[in-house]
């Protein structure tokens, strides 16, 4: 098995990940997959996903091998991005692999017979994420079904956003799309979202859903994707939680605060200490749950 896309996934493989993801961080179930190596191929930068990984194999008893950009890697003389994974394949028992190229990860699925994981492809999907964000909901709401969930910032060419919304109609959530108009979520996801019957609805404005919504999470507006300074300028303050702003809303008891993280200014650092605010813990269940990912895809359960 391999997990390439969210959309690979069935909904019992998501929640069986989640309850032996909660057996891990409760410490009722001991797993081993010492004399196991797993490779981590970075074909771009990564803080997260490689170090929760890396620490992820190794409190599992297993040891790594990675690479982190192309820079010290055979790429740099111009060998293909296929003999790399083959040759890696010949050393690792399973490759997690990050590319700004969409496909890459089910590319490198096909050509190789070890475990692949896909740590984020292009705009395309980041699986493990979106699986320690369900975590995430689930430690926090008690549930995952049937939230209310608000997805703020770049829906257009955030991979975590694709992943979490297909993540999040598997358990029949109510999306709330909030976007500048032309970083909008790509259509063939709201035609998926209609035909799944999943109830979403989109907004260029926060603070009309705060108070409507569980979760609220919030990705980074991309600079780079704006044609100037000056249109990104008109929006970025749009987008931004601020403890002022979360004080003086009528929030639900409940609600929850996260982010996939690095931010820059979407949430400023006087909301961290409010109780709301879980995306450090968040970065913390990622661990957890590619425990259960790694353990799970070689055999370890």
């Amino acid at each position: 098995m391999d997990i390439i896309s969210m959309r690979s996934l069935s909904k019992d493989n998501v929640t069986s990940l989640i309850e032996l993801t909660e057996k891990i961080e409760s410490g009722s179930i001991s797993l081993d997959i010492s004399g196991h190596l797993v490779a981590l191929l970075f074909f771009e930068p990564s803080t997260r996903t490689a170090f929760s990984f890396d620490s992820a194999i190794k409190r599992l008893g297993g040891q790594t091998i990675i690479m982190q950009e192309t820079k010290s890697s055979s790429v740099q003389k111009g060998e293909s991005f296929a003999d790399t994974i083959k040759t890696v394949s010949q050393y690792a028992d399973a490759i997690v692999i990050r590319s700004a190229i969409e496909g890459a990860a089910r590319f490198a699925s096909e050509i190789v017979d070890i475990p692949v994981i896909n740590a984020g492809d292009g705009a395309n999907q980041h699986p493990t994420q979106t699986l320690l964000d369900l975590y995430t909901i689930k430690k926090q709401q008690k549930t995952v079904e049937n939230r209310k969930v608000a997805i703020v910032g770049d829906l257009r060419y955030g991979r975590a956003v694709y992943s979490l919304v297909y993540g999040l109609a598997m358990f029949n959530a109510e999306l709330y799309l909030i976007s500048p108009e032309h970083l909008k979520i790509r259509a063939y996801v709201r035609h998926d979202l209609d035909t799944m019957g999943i109830k979403y609805h989109e907004s260029e404005d926060i603070s009309a859903v705060l108070d409507k919504v569980d979760v609220m999470y919030v990705t980074r507006i991309q600079r780079e994707r704006f044609a100037g300074q000056y249109e990104y300028e008109k929006v970025k303050d749009s987008y931004q939680i601020t403890r002022s702003m979360v004080e003086s809303a009528s929030l639900k008891n409940n609600f929850t605060l996260l982010h996939p993280l690095p931010r820059v200014n979407e949430i400023t650092t006087d909301v961290d200490s409010l109780p709301c605010a879980h995306y450090f813990a968040q970065a913390k269940n990622g661990m957890y749950m590619r425990q259960a990912i790694i353990a799970s895809l070689l055999g370890a359960v």
